[in-house]
């Protein structure tokens, strides 16, 4: 079944993804965690209020207990798993991802992800097979639960902000929308000015996906005509965000994490932070900068969760535009991204399009997608082709000449999709020319880029 992805389950309904076979989830789901108790929430899609109700109904078939939290965020759904007694849970969301298209995002006790590694393969399994359900078994328990101020507590606890700051928001009618109109009630000196608060599943005015640059315009006006030191834009579960400065350029997620490191290492002291492979070596040099110890990881929630959890990091950033904090259960939040961006505001008289013009000293050229057959092959080649440099395969294969502090420096990584037939490009280099040249030989090797 394609539906069953490296760190989640996601599908068009009805085509993959239907009542009947979210029951068989359910179950599925319940009897790997040899649960007694779940957690379950849902986003704003058309179909989610059915597919919540038959997971219910197959984690109930198995004797295990529901609490049922209704509409969430994502980060919502991992706070309150995080913070109340159970063994694990899910959200039913397709994040992102267009209207027709549902699933799940799923946990285990205490937040700690499940993934392809750990446990949805597993799900897949089951659910193809015989679940072995005793029809004399006694039903679980469905309990509903209110959740949302408990979670606009939790997020409001985050923010130390001591001058007024506006900021703008696109919640794109994702879950951002039913999620930061209490957290917002809760810190008066945050004047936001907002778009698109409707939650709506069919996501009628643009895609809730705010890596595209396109999908950052709405924001970009907004901010300009409300005269906001800060843009956010969402995706449709709130699990992640775009940002974009007060003159309204983007500013990308690898420098914002370098400014939410600082902000952090400054209050917290010494400490590790976690960081994509992909990202700016500006990422590992500021960490380095403040005090911290910069750990790289490679590219997925729960990698960079699990580095985290064994580090003992207060801080982790992916070039997705996920931030996780170890003060949420070490998990993602796009409100707690928000509330800390405007910490690192609201405190300074200093705009976001400075801070962010000092942390662009290197020349990237953005992620690059190539259609390859033979992606294992394709990446063989490149370590061949690449043997006098610095190599490591954490994930897919890096390559780094050079180092920070000299003249001349480059590198690259190159690792597959987890869901296409793709190969993914990252590079970055001292100076414009030298990333051009070396784009140029990458692209003649990989063939012409694709988009």
């Amino acid at each position: 079944m394609g539906i069953f992805k490296a760190y989640d389950i996601r599908g068009k309904v009805p085509s993959e993804l239907n009542p009947e076979l979210a029951r068989k989830i359910g179950s599925a789901f319940a009897k790997l965690l040899s649960a007694r108790r779940l957690i379950v929430g849902q986003d704003m899609r058309t179909h989610s209020p059915a597919i919540a109700e038959a997971v219910i109904e197959g984690i109930r078939d198995t004797g295990c207990d529901v609490t049922s939290i209704g509409l969430a965020s994502t980060p919502m759904a991992y706070f309150a798993i995080g913070s109340n007694y159970c063994d694990g849970g899910l959200n039913v969301t397709a994040s992102h991802n267009p209207g027709e298209y549902n699933g799940m995002k799923l946990c285990g006790r205490g937040a700690t992800p499940i993934s392809a590694a750990n446990g949805i393969l597993d799900i897949e399994r089951m659910v193809g097979g015989d679940l072995g359900l005793k029809k004399q078994i006694m039903r679980g328990r469905l309990d509903p639960v209110d959740t949302l101020d408990r979670f606009a507590d939790h997020v409001a606890k985050f923010s130390h902000v001591r001058q007024p700051i506006s900021v703008a928001i696109d919640a794109a009618n994702g879950m951002a929308g039913y999620t930061l109109p209490p957290i917002l009630d809760r810190l008066p000196k945050i004047r936001a000015t907002t778009m698109l608060m409707e939650p709506d599943g069919t996501f009628p005015n643009h895609e809730a996906n705010p890596l595209k640059e396109a999908n950052l315009a709405p924001v970009k006006q907004l901010v300009i005509g409300s005269n906001s030191a800060l843009g956010v834009s969402f995706d449709g579960d709130a699990d992640r965000v775009g940002f974009v400065d007060e003159r309204g350029r983007t500013v990308g997620n690898d420098l914002m994490t370098a400014l939410f490191a600082r902000e952090i290492l400054m209050e917290r002291g010494r400490a590790a932070v976690v960081y994509d492979l992909r990202s700016s070596w500006v990422v590992r040099e500021e960490i380095e900068k403040a005090g911290g110890i910069p750990i790289r990881d490679r590219v997925g929630h729960s990698f960079i969760k699990a580095t985290m959890r064994a580090n003992d990091a207060v801080f982790g950033g992916e070039l997705s535009g996920h931030y996780y904090f170890k003060d949420n259960y070490t998990c993602d939040s796009g409100e707690i991204a928000m509330i800390t961006a405007l910490n690192l505001l609201g405190n300074t008289s200093r705009p976001l399009s400075k801070m962010a013009a000092e942390l662009r000293r290197y020349f990237g050229t953005g992620e690059i997608n190539f259609e390859v057959e033979d992606k294992d092959a394709a990446i063989a080649m490149l370590k061949e082709q690449f043997a006098d440099g610095r190599q490591d395969e954490l994930d897919g294969i890096t390559v780094e000449y050079g180092n920070l502090g000299e003249r001349a420096w480059w590198w690259f990584n190159v690792r597959p999709s987890n869901t296409e037939s793709l190969l993914r490009l990252n590079l970055e280099a001292s100076e414009p020319k030298l990333r051009d040249q070396q784009r140029a030989a990458l692209v003649a090797l990989l063939g012409e880029p694709r988009g």
